[in-house]
């Protein structure tokens, strides 16, 4: 019986040693490992198509505002760029704006400038009360700011590219570009008044240009159905301060926050302007670079 106890014990103990042995750590080896055969330094992608690298883009297409107050802008336009890469480029962004009224527009001036009819009399109390800020005659012409022109010098980005498919028979080359540059707009807000003369004459009202100056960014997403054509849709912000009312907005009291009878650069207020553009483009060479 004694014998069977120590070999019994003998055997437990020498399990358990084998156990620790294995779970002993021990220093972890790599082999690398050698690729043979056709495949033998070959690079991750073959044959593949450079859209932007070492060519002069060519995009016009037309921009819209979003969440407009007062007055949409449709601007026609166009971009350059010169790609000195296929994920840097260099150009320009620019256009023209035309606008349209908003339903709020349309209902001032329904309500607050024909039905009151403060031409013909503008002694009553409804009248006075609102010289300052509201015309007799037309909104759009007299008070109401607008977008004239952009031009935008720009540097893009083209971090992410590859192809898109619809129902996995049609691909197409597509990328996702960011561009980022310095902008100037050309303005037409209410001209100044309060200083030499009132603002609630009929001479007060009426438009004056200014140059204003703010940052322009966003993203686009491009398609090229040929070697030469592509198609794209972008987001641009440009945020910049000016009186899109032509109200007295503020110049008088605690941070200048409360009307002061006069309208000036203290009455313009920040906006962050978006815009969508959609494009098409042209590349120049024709002829499109492959990689090996």
């Amino acid at each position: 019986m004694m014998r069977r106890f120590v070999q019994g014990l003998c055997t437990m103990v020498a399990g358990l040693t084998g156990c620790a042995l294995l779970m002993t750590a021990s220093p972890a080896e790599a082999q690398e490992i050698q690729l043979t055969g056709p495949l033998a330094g070959a690079p991750a992608v073959r044959k593949l198509r450079l859209h932007r690298e070492g060519r002069f883009e060519v995009a016009p297409g037309a921009s819209f505002t979003l969440l407009d107050e007062y007055r949409r802008t449709i601007m026609p336009g166009m971009r350059l760029t010169y790609h000195l890469t296929d994920w840097l480029g260099i150009g320009a962004w620019g256009g023209y704006g035309f606008q349209y009224n908003t339903g709020l527009t349309d209902e001032l001036q329904r309500v607050a400038i024909d039905q009151r009819a403060c031409t013909s009399r503008p002694f009553t109390k409804a009248c006075r009360l609102t010289a300052v800020n509201l015309t007799r005659g037309d909104l759009t012409e007299d008070q109401l700011g607008k977008i004239q022109w952009v031009a935008a010098p720009q540097v893009t980005f083209v971090p992410f590219r590859g192809k898109l498919a619809l129902f996995a028979e049609l691909f197409v080359d597509t990328d996702v570009n960011f561009f980022v540059g310095p902008a100037v707009i050309g303005v037409q807000e209410r001209k100044d008044c309060g200083t030499e003369n009132g603002c609630s004459e009929a001479s007060s009202f009426g438009l004056a240009s200014r140059l204003a100056f703010a940052p322009t960014f966003g993203l686009g997403l491009n398609f090229y159905p040929g070697d030469f054509l592509g198609l794209g849709v972008e987001w641009r912000g440009l945020p910049f301060s000016w009186n899109t009312s032509g109200f007295d907005n503020g110049g008088f009291g605690t941070d200048e926050a409360f009307p002061d009878n006069k309208v000036n650069d203290k009455d313009r207020e920040f906006h962050f302007t978006s815009m969508v553009t959609v494009s098409v483009s042209i590349q120049f060479p024709t002829a499109i670079k492959t990689t090996e």
